[in-house]
């Protein structure tokens, strides 16, 4: 019988402080959220989703992939958010048989919001503990644990990404350099080699492009470059 791989010293310190940070974060996140909108995380999960988006609209099946939610699940939380008009359901232009979640004009200025707020909150439990080094070990080994457990995830689609930064399952070993993958796990640039923003008008209110949105429908350039979660 095979000896188990026991933890070391170290990975069981990892190990414990990942699994408290799976836990205690979201329930404060949650817990804020709850107190500015009277909505979950995962609500402003699949508002803001929908918010970085080209026309505000994914298909349901890729809502679900982005909001780590099964179908069923989503469904419900779309359902009602339905009621509370922030978003509607629509057939996709492309394809009738797909169905569209779409964030309205509503759901819309309820982002805008709750993101300054959101994203605050997210700096002060995240952010304001770590330098420059910290955040870019922690994105590092963040991505490497995803591509674990799903290396053709979204985020490593994600157009804001830095081109050089495929899927870590998908980076070439040192001295070969990098080459991004397509659509099985790798991310997309826009033509210029940079990361094109997203949403209606133009603005990102929630993600990391360095754009951040304005009533207006516009975007301007963040200060640090930075966005929301």
């Amino acid at each position: 019988m095979t000896e188990p791989r026991w933890l070391s010293a170290d990975e069981r310190r990892a190990w414990l402080a990942l699994l408290s940070v799976t836990t205690l974060l979201p329930a404060a996140l949650d817990a804020h959220l709850t107190s500015l909108g009277r909505l979950s995380l995962f609500d402003y999960s699949v508002l803001a989703m929908l918010s970085e988006t080209d026309g505000r609209s994914l298909p349901m099946k890729e809502l679900a992939a982005r909001t780590s939610a099964s179908l069923s699940r989503l469904s419900h939380v779309v359902s009602k958010l339905e009621r509370r008009g922030w978003i509607d359901r629509e057939p996709s232009p492309d394809d009738a048989r797909v169905t569209n979640a779409h964030l309205t004009d509503l759901g819309w200025e309820t982002i805008l919001d709750l993101a300054p707020d959101h994203v605050e909150r997210v700096r002060e439990i995240v952010f304001d503990g770590l330098d420059e080094n910290d955040t870019r070990l922690l994105a590092d080994v963040a991505e490497k644990i995803v591509a674990q457990l799903d290396d053709a995830s979204w985020i490593f689609r994600d157009v804001t990404r830095d081109p050089g930064l495929p899927c870590p399952k998908h980076r070439a070993a040192p001295g070969q350099g990098a080459e991004a993958p397509g659509r099985d796990g790798g991310v997309q640039a826009a033509g210029d080699g940079g990361a094109r923003p997203l949403g209606d008008g133009g603005a990102r209110p929630l993600g990391g492009g360095g754009v951040q949105a304005t009533r207006g429908g516009g975007a301007k350039a963040a200060g640090d470059g930075g966005g929301a979660a």
